[in-house]
């Protein structure tokens, strides 16, 4: 593949805060956050050291909260330049940000990745629905017009054309953005797809916010075991309990189709065909985030950014759709944002 250099847009791009504009004793772009994200930016970095003559970028996970969280601890050469995330940033992110000085944040969607579920490559074939997943996984679900604790024991249990399998389900914990994305497109949907969250609204009288909270609460008993590292802790337990199921990203799953093997969801498998065309239902964009304030201080930051979102890298015929990602419809609009240092708050 022939990598072209890029050059920073314009002088006009060069905003710093004072007593920042002249440090120059860091001279790496430092990038932390979401362990999906994770293996796309250590690529772009790679090939960035290659074919730039600026070091090659420091690419650390941590999750996309933890990665949000430092990227809004303030600006100067002792704070993060990019956030990696698996979901948008949030209000509360932003004010958090702002009132530590970081009040000018450029968001770059890097295009889609799908949320599969994936176990052992020996054991038994899966096809779920979300309402599948809420059955196995709900702390308590709606019987008899009240809320008992989740009875289920084998996936059996919450569907008879389901293996007679003990439930066992590895997810990601709290801090991370997938966390969120199976809640919302997997728990909650489940809830509602099974008519639980209208028997819950019944019981609650009419609650909507307690109704979803109810959906989306997750057993404490051992069956559902929150993942606070990375996909491979999450990969370490299946190989240590193969009966398991794992919540993985689509990019770490085909990068280990040697051990595991994918499930269906609502009767569509995960690709990067059908997350691109939408009819997998269980997908969600991916983005980092720029701290504008370090532009022209921070060498090769800019270029980074540029060459992160080029057609050579994020398109679809790019290295990144190799590894699973799925190139954003939009791209061209995102490189013009990156190129033109456009902020949040004047899209």
């Amino acid at each position: 593949m022939s990598l072209v250099k890029l050059t920073a847009s314009s002088a006009a791009l060069i905003a710093a805060t004072a007593g920042f504009a002249t440090a120059q004793s860091r001279d790496n772009v430092q990038i932390a956050g979401s362990s999906t994200v994770l293996p796309y930016a250590s690529i772009v970095a790679e090939a960035f050291g290659e074919n730039f003559d600026f070091p090659t970028p420091v690419v650390e996970s941590g999750g996309s909260s933890a990665g949000l969280a430092r990227f809004c601890e303030g600006v100067g050469e002792n704070t993060i330049d990019i956030a990696n995330a698996s979901r948008a940033i949030r209000e509360g992110e932003v004010e958090s940000c702002a009132a530590n000085g970081v009040n000018e944040i450029i968001e770059v969607r890097i295009g889609y990745d799908g949320i599969v579920f994936a176990s052992d490559i020996d054991g038994e074939t899966f096809a779920f629905t979300p309402a599948d997943w809420y059955q196995a996984l709900a702390a308590e679900i709606p019987q008899d017009g009240a809320m008992v604790a989740n009875p289920n024991a084998s996936w059996a249990d919450v569907n008879s054309e389901l293996p007679d399998q003990e439930i066992l389900a590895f997810i990601p914990g709290t801090k991370h953005g997938t966390r969120e994305v199976f809640e919302e497109k997997v728990l909650l949907a489940g809830c509602e797809e099974s008519g639980a969250y209208e028997q819950i609204l019944e019981i609650n009288g009419g609650d909507e916010d307690a109704a979803e909270t109810a959906c989306m609460e997750t057993r404490t008993d051992g069956v559902s075991v929150d993942i606070d590292g990375d996909y491979t802790e999450t990969l370490a337990r299946i190989e240590a309990n193969p009966q398991g199921i794992g919540v993985f990203g689509l990019s770490f799953y085909e990068n280990n189709t040697d051990s595991l093997q994918v499930a269906t969801m609502s009767g569509v498998e995960p690709s990067t065909e059908t997350i691109a065309s939408g009819e997998y239902p269980v997908s969600r964009p991916l983005y980092f985030y720029i701290k504008k304030a370090h532009l022209g201080v921070i060498p090769g930051l800019q270029e980074f950014a540029e060459f992160f979102v080029a057609d050579e890298i994020a398109g679809p015929d790019g290295p990144l759709s190799a590894y699973g990602l799925v190139a954003d419809p939009e791209l061209a609009a995102t490189q013009e944002a990156v190129a033109n240092g456009t902020t949040m708050d004047a899209m």
